[in-house]
Protein backbone atom coordinates (compact mmCIF):
# COMPACT_ATOMS: atom_id res chain seq x y z
CA UNK A 1 0.00 0.00 0.00
CA UNK A 2 1.26 3.27 -1.18
CA UNK A 3 1.62 5.78 1.88
CA UNK A 4 1.34 9.48 0.71
CA UNK A 5 1.74 12.22 3.30
CA UNK A 6 -0.17 15.57 2.03
CA UNK A 7 2.05 17.87 4.22
CA UNK A 8 4.65 18.63 4.18
CA UNK A 9 7.34 21.98 4.09
CA UNK A 10 10.79 22.49 3.42
CA UNK A 11 11.80 23.90 7.19
CA UNK A 12 15.31 22.73 7.02
CA UNK A 13 16.29 24.65 4.04
CA UNK A 14 20.09 25.60 3.71
CA UNK A 15 21.20 28.60 5.42
CA UNK A 16 21.92 30.27 2.53
CA UNK A 17 18.48 30.56 1.45
CA UNK A 18 17.37 32.29 4.93
CA UNK A 19 20.59 34.40 4.51
CA UNK A 20 18.91 35.33 1.03
CA UNK A 21 15.81 36.18 2.91
CA UNK A 22 17.39 38.31 5.50
CA UNK A 23 19.74 40.82 3.24
CA UNK A 24 15.90 40.93 0.50
CA UNK A 25 14.16 41.98 3.75
CA UNK A 26 17.17 44.48 4.74
CA UNK A 27 16.96 46.13 1.26
CA UNK A 28 13.56 46.75 0.92
CA UNK A 29 14.01 48.69 4.25
CA UNK A 30 16.66 50.10 2.89
CA UNK A 31 16.78 50.68 -0.99
CA UNK A 32 20.52 52.08 -0.74
CA UNK A 33 21.29 48.56 -0.07
CA UNK A 34 22.72 45.89 -2.96
CA UNK A 35 19.82 43.89 -4.13
CA UNK A 36 20.72 40.30 -2.68
CA UNK A 37 22.46 38.16 -5.11
CA UNK A 38 20.48 34.33 -5.50
CA UNK A 39 21.31 32.27 -2.94
CA UNK A 40 24.11 29.29 -4.19
CA UNK A 41 22.56 26.52 -3.21
CA UNK A 42 24.53 23.02 -4.25
CA UNK A 43 22.82 19.48 -4.47
CA UNK A 44 25.12 18.56 -1.90
CA UNK A 45 23.81 20.68 0.38
CA UNK A 46 19.68 20.00 -0.66
CA UNK A 47 20.60 16.09 -0.43
CA UNK A 48 22.06 16.29 3.56
CA UNK A 49 19.39 18.70 4.48
CA UNK A 50 17.05 16.45 3.41
CA UNK A 51 18.55 12.95 4.20
CA UNK A 52 19.40 13.70 7.41
CA UNK A 53 15.67 15.13 8.13
CA UNK A 54 12.40 14.64 6.01
CA UNK A 55 13.75 11.71 4.11
CA UNK A 56 15.00 9.90 7.03
CA UNK A 57 12.16 10.16 8.79
CA UNK A 58 9.70 9.26 6.00
CA UNK A 59 11.58 6.10 5.81
CA UNK A 60 11.37 5.50 9.60
CA UNK A 61 7.83 5.84 9.80
CA UNK A 62 6.89 4.33 6.67
CA UNK A 63 6.15 6.36 4.34
CA UNK A 64 6.19 6.55 1.00
CA UNK A 65 6.02 10.12 -0.66
CA UNK A 66 5.02 13.49 0.78
CA UNK A 67 3.44 16.63 -1.23
CA UNK A 68 5.88 19.27 -0.23
CA UNK A 69 6.09 22.49 -0.01
CA UNK A 70 7.90 25.84 0.58
CA UNK A 71 8.21 26.67 5.00
CA UNK A 72 5.28 27.95 5.63
CA UNK A 73 5.97 30.26 8.50
CA UNK A 74 8.78 31.54 6.62
CA UNK A 75 6.25 32.61 3.98
CA UNK A 76 5.61 35.83 5.79
CA UNK A 77 3.42 37.57 2.94
CA UNK A 78 2.76 40.55 5.72
CA UNK A 79 6.91 41.75 5.20
CA UNK A 80 7.98 43.58 2.07
CA UNK A 81 5.54 44.61 -0.76
CA UNK A 82 4.10 42.78 -3.80
CA UNK A 83 7.73 42.76 -5.20
CA UNK A 84 9.14 41.31 -2.31
CA UNK A 85 7.00 38.37 -2.26
CA UNK A 86 7.00 37.81 -6.08
CA UNK A 87 11.06 37.56 -5.58
CA UNK A 88 10.37 35.17 -2.35
CA UNK A 89 8.13 32.84 -3.29
CA UNK A 90 10.05 32.26 -6.96
CA UNK A 91 13.40 31.57 -4.75
CA UNK A 92 11.34 29.19 -2.67
CA UNK A 93 9.46 27.41 -5.13
CA UNK A 94 12.57 27.12 -7.68
CA UNK A 95 14.22 25.23 -4.41
CA UNK A 96 11.36 23.04 -4.02
CA UNK A 97 11.65 22.24 -7.49
CA UNK A 98 15.46 21.13 -7.15
CA UNK A 99 14.51 18.93 -4.02
CA UNK A 100 11.99 17.05 -6.45
CA UNK A 101 14.25 16.85 -9.38
CA UNK A 102 16.97 14.91 -6.29
CA UNK A 103 14.15 13.11 -5.23
CA UNK A 104 11.08 11.98 -7.64
CA UNK A 105 10.26 9.11 -5.62
CA UNK A 106 10.03 10.65 -2.33
CA UNK A 107 8.39 14.18 -2.69
CA UNK A 108 6.29 15.74 -5.26
CA UNK A 109 5.60 19.23 -5.19
CA UNK A 110 2.91 21.92 -4.01
CA UNK A 111 3.66 25.81 -3.91
CA UNK A 112 3.90 28.95 -2.51
CA UNK A 113 2.40 32.28 -3.96
CA UNK A 114 3.44 35.40 -3.73
CA UNK A 115 0.83 37.33 -1.79
CA UNK A 116 1.00 40.64 -0.23
CA UNK A 117 -1.93 42.52 1.91
CA UNK A 118 -4.15 44.87 -0.22
CA UNK A 119 -2.66 43.30 -3.37
CA UNK A 120 -5.23 41.38 -5.62
CA UNK A 121 -5.32 37.66 -5.72
CA UNK A 122 -4.79 37.74 -9.14
CA UNK A 123 -1.53 38.74 -8.43
CA UNK A 124 -1.06 35.63 -7.72
CA UNK A 125 -2.29 33.84 -11.18
CA UNK A 126 1.21 34.02 -13.06
CA UNK A 127 3.45 32.02 -10.48
CA UNK A 128 0.58 29.60 -10.30
CA UNK A 129 0.79 29.16 -13.31
CA UNK A 130 4.75 28.78 -13.79
CA UNK A 131 5.10 26.27 -11.17
CA UNK A 132 2.13 24.14 -12.34
CA UNK A 133 2.75 24.35 -16.09
CA UNK A 134 6.56 24.87 -16.33
CA UNK A 135 7.76 23.40 -13.14
CA UNK A 136 4.79 20.27 -12.78
CA UNK A 137 3.53 21.91 -8.98
CA UNK A 138 0.45 19.96 -8.02
CA UNK A 139 -1.30 22.25 -5.58
CA UNK A 140 -0.57 25.83 -3.68
CA UNK A 141 -0.70 26.51 -0.33
CA UNK A 142 -2.82 30.13 -0.25
CA UNK A 143 -3.11 32.30 3.11
CA UNK A 144 -6.47 33.74 3.61
CA UNK A 145 -4.39 36.15 5.62
CA UNK A 146 -1.42 38.28 4.33
CA UNK A 147 -1.69 40.71 6.89
CA UNK A 148 0.16 38.46 9.91
CA UNK A 149 -2.90 38.02 12.34
CA UNK A 150 -4.68 41.44 11.91
CA UNK A 151 -7.15 39.82 9.12
CA UNK A 152 -7.21 42.33 6.60
CA UNK A 153 -8.39 40.22 3.40
CA UNK A 154 -12.25 39.98 2.55
CA UNK A 155 -13.52 36.17 3.33
CA UNK A 156 -12.47 33.32 0.53
CA UNK A 157 -15.69 33.66 0.59
CA UNK A 158 -15.79 37.04 -1.36
CA UNK A 159 -15.88 37.45 -5.49
CA UNK A 160 -12.22 39.13 -4.69
CA UNK A 161 -10.77 35.59 -4.59
CA UNK A 162 -12.23 34.53 -7.88
CA UNK A 163 -9.94 35.44 -10.56
CA UNK A 164 -7.70 32.92 -8.24
CA UNK A 165 -10.12 30.13 -7.68
CA UNK A 166 -11.08 30.08 -11.55
CA UNK A 167 -7.54 29.25 -12.69
CA UNK A 168 -7.19 26.93 -9.74
CA UNK A 169 -10.26 25.00 -11.56
CA UNK A 170 -8.76 25.68 -15.11
CA UNK A 171 -5.51 23.69 -14.05
CA UNK A 172 -7.09 21.63 -11.62
CA UNK A 173 -5.25 22.00 -8.91
CA UNK A 174 -6.80 22.18 -5.02
CA UNK A 175 -4.96 24.64 -2.61
CA UNK A 176 -4.17 23.95 1.09
CA UNK A 177 -5.32 26.33 3.43
CA UNK A 178 -2.00 27.58 5.43
CA UNK A 179 -1.34 31.17 7.15
CA UNK A 180 2.16 31.83 8.01
CA UNK A 181 4.08 33.56 11.12
CA UNK A 182 2.26 36.02 12.88
CA UNK A 183 3.22 40.11 13.50
CA UNK A 184 0.31 39.96 16.18
CA UNK A 185 1.56 39.56 18.98
CA UNK A 186 -2.10 38.07 20.97
CA UNK A 187 -2.00 35.11 18.27
CA UNK A 188 1.32 32.61 19.21
CA UNK A 189 1.90 31.45 14.80
CA UNK A 190 1.39 27.42 15.35
CA UNK A 191 -0.52 27.41 18.61
CA UNK A 192 -3.25 29.86 18.01
CA UNK A 193 -2.99 31.55 14.36
CA UNK A 194 -2.96 28.11 12.49
CA UNK A 195 -5.42 26.73 14.08
CA UNK A 196 -7.81 30.18 14.24
CA UNK A 197 -7.10 30.14 10.72
CA UNK A 198 -8.02 26.48 10.04
CA UNK A 199 -11.54 27.06 11.86
CA UNK A 200 -11.96 30.76 10.17
CA UNK A 201 -12.18 29.07 6.83
CA UNK A 202 -14.30 26.79 7.61
CA UNK A 203 -16.55 28.62 8.93
CA UNK A 204 -16.53 31.39 5.72
CA UNK A 205 -17.46 28.25 3.66
CA UNK A 206 -20.18 27.68 5.52
CA UNK A 207 -21.55 31.28 5.30
CA UNK A 208 -20.88 31.60 1.32
CA UNK A 209 -22.03 30.15 -1.36
CA UNK A 210 -18.59 29.49 -2.93
CA UNK A 211 -18.86 26.18 -4.30
CA UNK A 212 -22.37 26.77 -5.52
CA UNK A 213 -20.04 28.59 -7.89
CA UNK A 214 -17.07 26.61 -8.22
CA UNK A 215 -18.47 22.74 -7.83
CA UNK A 216 -15.12 21.31 -8.30
CA UNK A 217 -12.99 24.01 -6.02
CA UNK A 218 -11.29 21.58 -3.79
CA UNK A 219 -9.11 22.67 -0.48
CA UNK A 220 -7.34 20.78 2.33
CA UNK A 221 -8.16 22.40 5.72
CA UNK A 222 -4.50 20.91 7.37
CA UNK A 223 -4.20 20.48 11.12
CA UNK A 224 -7.16 18.02 11.09
CA UNK A 225 -9.39 20.59 10.28
CA UNK A 226 -8.60 23.23 13.24
CA UNK A 227 -11.95 23.29 15.57
CA UNK A 228 -14.10 21.95 13.29
CA UNK A 229 -14.17 18.23 13.91
CA UNK A 230 -14.10 19.15 17.89
CA UNK A 231 -17.22 21.44 17.44
CA UNK A 232 -18.90 19.27 14.49
CA UNK A 233 -22.70 20.14 16.31
CA UNK A 234 -21.85 23.50 16.58
CA UNK A 235 -21.00 23.62 12.98
CA UNK A 236 -23.82 21.79 11.90
CA UNK A 237 -26.47 23.97 13.97
CA UNK A 238 -24.94 27.42 12.75
CA UNK A 239 -25.21 25.95 8.96
CA UNK A 240 -29.01 25.41 9.94
CA UNK A 241 -29.63 28.61 11.70
CA UNK A 242 -27.95 30.21 8.60
CA UNK A 243 -30.28 28.07 6.30
CA UNK A 244 -27.80 26.74 4.46
CA UNK A 245 -27.75 22.89 3.51
CA UNK A 246 -26.77 20.32 5.56
CA UNK A 247 -22.83 20.34 5.49
CA UNK A 248 -22.11 17.30 3.84
CA UNK A 249 -23.79 18.75 0.63
CA UNK A 250 -22.72 22.09 1.33
CA UNK A 251 -19.19 22.24 2.35
CA UNK A 252 -17.53 18.64 2.55
CA UNK A 253 -17.95 17.51 -1.18
CA UNK A 254 -15.30 20.35 -1.66
CA UNK A 255 -13.09 20.36 1.81
CA UNK A 256 -10.89 17.89 3.14
CA UNK A 257 -8.86 17.68 6.14
CA UNK A 258 -5.80 15.85 7.21
CA UNK A 259 -4.08 14.12 9.98
CA UNK A 260 -2.21 16.66 11.59
CA UNK A 261 -3.49 16.14 14.95
CA UNK A 262 -0.83 15.42 17.47
CA UNK A 263 -2.25 12.85 19.98
CA UNK A 264 -4.84 9.46 19.59
CA UNK A 265 -7.56 10.77 21.04
CA UNK A 266 -7.68 13.64 18.45
CA UNK A 267 -7.12 10.89 15.87
CA UNK A 268 -9.91 8.93 17.45
CA UNK A 269 -12.18 12.14 17.00
CA UNK A 270 -11.62 13.04 13.58
CA UNK A 271 -12.10 9.80 12.27
CA UNK A 272 -15.36 9.27 14.11
CA UNK A 273 -16.41 12.62 13.33
CA UNK A 274 -16.08 13.25 9.63
CA UNK A 275 -16.02 10.80 6.90
CA UNK A 276 -13.41 8.86 5.87
CA UNK A 277 -13.52 9.90 2.35
CA UNK A 278 -12.74 13.79 3.61
CA UNK A 279 -9.10 12.44 5.32
CA UNK A 280 -5.90 12.95 3.80
CA UNK A 281 -3.01 11.37 6.32
CA UNK A 282 -0.82 13.84 6.51
CA UNK A 283 2.08 14.57 9.43
CA UNK A 284 3.82 17.91 8.88
CA UNK A 285 6.62 16.22 10.33
CA UNK A 286 9.95 18.34 11.05
CA UNK A 287 7.08 21.22 11.66
CA UNK A 288 5.22 23.23 14.29
CA UNK A 289 5.72 20.01 16.66
CA UNK A 290 9.13 18.54 16.54
CA UNK A 291 9.10 16.84 20.33
CA UNK A 292 9.10 13.68 21.86
CA UNK A 293 5.58 12.80 23.62
CA UNK A 294 6.79 12.10 27.19
CA UNK A 295 3.14 10.26 27.62
CA UNK A 296 4.07 7.94 25.09
CA UNK A 297 7.96 8.05 24.01
CA UNK A 298 7.07 8.33 20.88
CA UNK A 299 7.18 12.03 18.41
CA UNK A 300 4.21 13.77 18.64
CA UNK A 301 4.33 14.48 14.84
CA UNK A 302 4.52 10.38 14.02
CA UNK A 303 0.98 10.50 12.91
CA UNK A 304 0.83 7.56 11.02
CA UNK A 305 1.20 5.76 14.42
CA UNK A 306 -2.49 6.91 15.01
CA UNK A 307 -3.79 6.03 12.40
CA UNK A 308 -2.62 2.74 12.38
CA UNK A 309 -4.17 2.31 15.84
CA UNK A 310 -7.50 2.78 14.36
CA UNK A 311 -9.64 -0.13 13.24
CA UNK A 312 -10.25 0.54 9.97
CA UNK A 313 -11.20 -1.46 7.18
CA UNK A 314 -8.15 -2.75 4.21
CA UNK A 315 -10.36 -0.44 1.81
CA UNK A 316 -10.54 2.67 4.11
CA UNK A 317 -6.54 2.66 5.45
CA UNK A 318 -6.10 3.06 1.88
CA UNK A 319 -8.50 5.71 1.09
CA UNK A 320 -6.63 7.66 3.71
CA UNK A 321 -3.22 6.70 3.03
CA UNK A 322 -3.41 7.08 -0.58
CA UNK A 323 -6.99 6.91 -2.29
CA UNK A 324 -8.26 10.16 -1.17
CA UNK A 325 -5.44 12.12 -1.78
CA UNK A 326 -4.81 10.84 -5.58
CA UNK A 327 -8.43 11.59 -5.87
CA UNK A 328 -7.98 14.96 -4.40
CA UNK A 329 -4.71 15.90 -6.40
CA UNK A 330 -5.21 14.50 -9.78
CA UNK A 331 -1.93 15.85 -11.03
CA UNK A 332 0.04 14.05 -8.24
CA UNK A 333 -1.85 11.06 -9.21
CA UNK A 334 -0.83 11.50 -12.94
CA UNK A 335 2.83 11.64 -11.60
CA UNK A 336 2.66 8.44 -9.40
CA UNK A 337 0.84 6.67 -12.92
CA UNK A 338 3.75 7.97 -14.94
CA UNK A 339 6.32 6.29 -12.23
CA UNK A 340 4.52 2.99 -12.51
CA UNK A 341 2.82 3.73 -8.71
Amino acid sequence: MLIIDCHGHYTTSPDAHQAFRKAQLARFGNPALPAPLPAKISDDEIRESIEKNQLRLQRERGADVTLFSPRASAMAHHEGDNAVSKEWARACNDLIKRVVDLYPENFIAGCQLPQSPGVSIAESIEELERCVNELGFVGCNLNPDPSGGFWTSPPLTDKAWYPFFEKMVELDVPAMIHVSSTCNPNFHATGAHYINADTTAFMQFIEGDLFRDFPTLRFVIPHGGGAAPYHWGRYRGLGDMLKRPPLKDHVMKNVYFDTCVYHQPGIDLLFEVIDIHNILFGSEMVGAVRGIDPETGFYFDDTKRYVDSLKLSDSDRVKVYSGNIRRVYPRLDAILKAQGR
